[in-house]
């Protein structure tokens, strides 16, 4: 009996029921409350609320950000439709003065007589010719010339050798008279282009 009682199975079996029973005594049910459930902050779905009616911050920060870009390319279509309108209106308006500019120089170019170089020398040697003659005497000869060959002779004689003929010339007739004023208003055209071409060229 001693042997058994100093057993080493013996003591296991008796610290066995020694801790069963300790723990069954000292045992106490814990009641475990339940957690509340903790909805994230970033879907928030509202009870009884329909699947739509879903609500999310991040989505609704995007929406709005895509809200302003769109308005904000709307802007700027808009500025660029202004700005292309604008420029077609510049561009009609710089056609509008060319065309102008290109009519006055067509107009300009009938009315200014130039020389070329090749009948330059003819034109020169046929100068001296009329400005040696008397004025009554060139006149009657130059007023059966057409006006730019005329205006090309009389650009190439001196002012002191033009007047007279030109006064000789207007004395012929009323018709004469204005024919010599169209006459003397090409030779200033085509002497204020000479001398802006002279100018330029030193």
């Amino acid at each position: 009996m001693i042997k058994l009682i100093q057993s080493h199975w013996t003591a296991s079996v008796v610290g066995m029921l020694l801790y069963l029973v300790t723990t069954v005594l000292v045992w106490k049910p814990v009641s475990i409350a339940p957690q509340p459930i903790v909805k994230p902050v970033a879907a928030v779905v509202h009870d009884n609320a329909p699947s739509w009616e879903f609500h999310n911050p991040e989505v609704d920060q995007l929406i709005a950000e895509m809200k302003q870009e769109k308005e904000s390319l709307t802007r700027r279509e808009a500025q660029l439709k202004e700005f292309a309108e604008r420029l077609q209106t510049e561009r009609l308006e710089i056609n509008l003065v060319l065309q102008a500019v290109h009519q006055l120089q067509t107009e300009f170019d009938k009315n200014v007589v130039r020389v070329t170089a090749e009948e330059s020398v003819n034109v020169k040697k046929l100068a001296r010719t009329y400005a040696a003659m008397t004025p009554e005497g060139a006149a009657p000869i130059l007023k059966q010339m057409d006006e730019t060959t005329l205006v090309k002779i009389l650009a190439a004689m001196k002012e002191s050798e033009t007047a007279p003929i030109l006064e000789a010339m207007a004395h012929q007739g009323a018709a004469d008279a204005k024919r010599v004023a169209a006459i003397s208003e090409r030779l200033r055209l085509t002497l204020a282009t000479l001398k802006d071409a002279k100018r330029v060229t030193q």
